[in-house]
């Protein structure tokens, strides 16, 4: 019959295209963020990069905000993989600290311009990537057997990974990326010296 609804309803894509649009979302925004910068590419040019509608980029992300975050995604598991591999040997727990904030000054280093898309300053553990972060220096501090303003000094120390300290000093003070591993070593001396 002519007038069957199943044969009028559009054909819904399937999840494997659904799929496909968002890793090529995800590839454009890269692409297009790498060569213009983050803060210069639209929603909308990154849709038309894609040749897909806006309702399309849309479903997948809400905002820039999270089409960022989604791009972090894999890297910020491959750094957890690899503390979660470092915690699990029993080398020195100040050792493991050490490499610990060095990886995260790096990472936040490397993606600087995706972290600060819609970062609110005045809160600084916005997602749960970043209080497993605070919560694992704040671990390896206790076992260092930091006791005194133990507190105070994991958000001290996960205050200096946050991605608007790493921005202001690489802008503001033309530090290294080496120059902030350096200093963030050295604050952690002087709390493990008060213990």
């Amino acid at each position: 019959m002519d007038d069957d609804p199943i044969l009028l309803q559009p054909a819904r894509p399937s999840r494997a295209d659904a799929l496909r649009n968002r890793e090529l979302l995800l590839e454009t925004a890269q692409r297009l963020f790498a060569a213009h910068g983050v803060e210069a590419v639209s929603m909308s040019a990154i849709a038309e990069a894609a040749d897909v509608g806006k309702g399309t980029l849309y479903r997948h992300f809400a905002n820039k905000t999270d089409l960022c975050l989604a791009l972090l995604d894999q890297q910020q598991r491959a750094l957890q993989e690899r503390t979660l591999e470092r915690l699990r040997q029993n080398d020195d727990p100040e050792a493991k600290l050490r490499w610990f904030l060095r990886e995260v000054l790096t990472f936040v280093w490397q993606n600087l311009p995706l972290l600060l898309v819609g970062a609110p300053e005045s809160h600084l553990v916005r997602t749960a990537a970043h209080a497993w972060w605070r919560q694992t220096v704040r671990g390896l501090l206790a076992q260092l057997g930091v006791k005194k303003h133990l507190d105070y000094a994991a958000d001290t120390l996960y205050v200096m990974l946050e991605a608007h300290t790493v921005y202001f000093q690489r802008q503001s003070r033309a530090c290294t990326l080496d120059e902030l591993i350096a200093g963030i070593h050295a604050l952690l001396d002087g709390f493990l010296s008060g213990r």
